[in-house]
């Protein structure tokens, strides 16, 4: 069991703190305020319950969770045994700064993640008092479902820290990748050069936002929770990309430039699964293996998106034969840049 404290306690710190609680940890959350902790905490163990109740956690959980969090008086209070802490305030850096300062005056050997989205890490170390304890452990909302967590330390953040958060999250149910500290990091270079690309094609009138989204949900987005943009590429033949970044070429030379990483697999004769190596290795002799997973997964996608049916999104209340459920006013639909 490892003593965690989670700075700020809304959407984000709460939804953490569970995951650490349910792992078996001892969660001791704060705010601005012990009223502000206090009113979260007991949402927090209202939800607990309903994810509970509608089998999104296992049984017990409420139990568990209950047991395992509470809610400190100040910042001080909360961090000042801890182990391990997780600041999750608002993504303005004045205000991470002053809580970061906080936090390591309190506490001067906890290893400090941030869950930051956007924020350098390198700058945030700045208000880190020996901040070789400091890296960026970036969870997405909502924290208790979404698998994974980007950890990105600084330049000079400790391999051991390091290390320690990464057994933390793995113990906790959850996939870290470390990430080098560079704007936007992974998570959202990805998904904001997505939803940019997606702009342009409204844009251009090639397509509405209901048509884009089918789309990518229904053909390589559907790919996506089992295999990441390299292992599709490997799969589909490097050489094949090369041919379709030319097509695209035609009409934007600038937009879809051949990646040189690509270009030079190729010409090492390095196209993908199909020669046993691209962007990803793999020994030929388990593409079959590779072939089945493939299908097996495609075929469970499409029976759990059957039997979830349509988002309400996509299926209006007077065809799904009932009112969509709302979410609690005070909690955010989402968080595009979680």
């Amino acid at each position: 069991m490892t003593r965690i404290a989670v700075v700020g306690s809304g959407y984000m710190g709460g939804g953490m703190a569970q995951v650490f609680a349910l792992a078996g940890h001892d969660v001791v959350i704060s705010d601005v305020t012990a009223e502000i902790a206090a009113s979260n905490l007991e949402r927090i163990r209202i939800e607990t319950s309903e994810f509970e109740e509608q089998a999104l956690f296992p049984a017990g959980a409420t139990e568990l969770i209950t047991a395992n969090i509470s809610a400190a008086e100040s910042i001080e209070d909360a961090v000042a045994d801890a182990e391990f802490i997780e600041e999750a305030v608002p993504e303005r850096i004045e205000i991470k700064h002053a809580t970061l300062r906080r936090i390591s005056r309190a506490n001067p050997t906890a290893v400090i993640g941030s869950n930051t989205s956007t924020i350098s890490i390198t700058k945030l170390a700045e208000a880190v008092e020996n901040p070789e304890r400091f890296l960026g452990v970036h969870f997405s909302n909502p924290a208790p479902f979404v698998p994974g967590v980007e950890l990105i330390p600084h330049p000079t953040t400790a391999e051991s820290a390091i290390v320690a958060t990464e057994v933390l999250v793995a113990g906790s149910g959850k996939i870290g990748a470390r990430v080098r500290d560079a704007t936007g990091f992974v998570l959202n270079r990805l998904q904001y050069a997505l939803f940019h690309e997606a702009t342009q094609l409204v844009d251009e009138g090639v397509a509405t936002p209901e048509d884009i989204d089918a789309i990518v949900r229904s053909t390589f987005g559907f790919r996506l929770p089992f295999f990441g943009p390299f292992a599709i590429a490997d799969m589909a033949g490097l050489d094949v990309y090369a041919f379709c970044y030319a097509s695209l070429q035609g009409d934007f030379p600038e937009r879809f430039a051949t990646p040189a990483i690509l270009s030079e697999r190729i010409e090492r004769g390095e196209l993908g699964t199909k020669t046993g190596g691209g962007f990803r290795a793999i020994d030929p002799e388990r593409i079959p293996e590779l072939v089945a997973y493939r299908n097996r997964a495609y075929a469970k996608m499409t029976e759990l998106l059957d039997e979830l049916g349509p988002s309400p999104f996509d299926a209006p209340a007077a065809a799904s034969g009932q009112e969509p459920a709302a979410a609690p006013a005070s909690e955010p639909v989402a968080e595009p840049s979680r």
